[in-house]
């Protein structure tokens, strides 16, 4: 009986694992593409700002350009720097909450199969196959 709970924990276990695996590796895509709109915000104002304030700039809408005041689009990108500065921010508390929980889930698993070494061996058995 003992050995059919321990199986059963190892088994939920396990699922938590996958389930928190999938998560750190959607948050780290969030972050590199929030890292990306933030390297194209800044590269963006970089190429903006040495420009003088009565240049012709034009904000691409779709495939369509539309003229727009160069403060307009210093705004705007400076804006979608600070949101992406901020977003990279939550997401990495996110990632490190989430990293705490698979060290958790971890130990829990390292607990229980040091609790049953016979369930070691089962599960080695059953990936072997």
């Amino acid at each position: 009986m003992a050995d059919e709970a321990n199986r059963a924990a190892f088994f939920e276990i396990q699922g938590r694992m996958i389930e928190l695996t999938a998560k750190l590796k959607q948050v780290q895509t969030q972050m590199r593409n929030k890292e990306g709109e933030k390297k194209r915000a800044f590269l963006t104002l970089e190429e903006l700002r040495p420009l003088s304030d009565d240049a012709n700039t034009y904000k691409s809408i779709g495939r369509t350009f539309v003229l727009e005041p160069k403060s307009v689009l210093v705004n705007e990108q400076e804006q979608k720097l600070k949101d992406s500065e901020s977003a990279i921010a939550s997401l990495q508390i996110s990632k490190e909450y989430i990293e705490k929980q698979v060290a958790e889930v971890e130990n829990n698993l390292r607990e229980l199969l040091n609790q049953d070494p016979g369930l070691a061996r089962q599960i080695m058995s059953m990936s072997v196959m």
